[in-house]
């Protein structure tokens, strides 16, 4: 069982920047492929990246060059770094653990937080 926890997000003007967090319970934190996902009223949740355990990067074309995942196995965290945040950024911001599968599809990913909100004001 993994637990994870969301924090960082926030109200921030467009061009700006926010650093999400995502801290994970449980011994095998390395072993799992990390994602963040997104959901925007009324919209269904989106991929936004991921990482792998050996650290291999995935993202989606709206957020390349702008958004960075990254992770600590150490701290068992995963980070996704954002700038240049846009107004359509602003979503519910999800990270989730994935054993493997699709990278892009939410039902792959076997463990979800509880979302930390960003808004980006124009």
């Amino acid at each position: 069982q993994v637990q994870l926890v969301e924090s960082g997000g926030g109200l921030v003007q467009a061009g700006g920047s926010l650093r999400l967090s995502c801290a994970a319970s449980g011994r095998t934190f390395s072993s799992y492929a990390m994602g963040w996902f997104r959901q925007a009223p009324g919209k269904e949740r989106e991929f936004v990246a991921r990482i792998s355990s050996g650290g291999v990067t995935l993202s989606a074309d709206s957020v390349k060059g702008r958004f960075t995942i990254s992770r600590d196995n150490a701290k068992n965290t995963v980070y996704l770094q954002m700038n240049s945040l846009k107004p359509e950024d602003t979503a519910v911001y999800y990270c989730a653990a994935q054993y493997s599968g699709l990278y892009y599809i939410p039902r792959a990913y076997n463990y979800w937080g509880q979302g930390t909100q960003v808004t980006v004001s124009s």
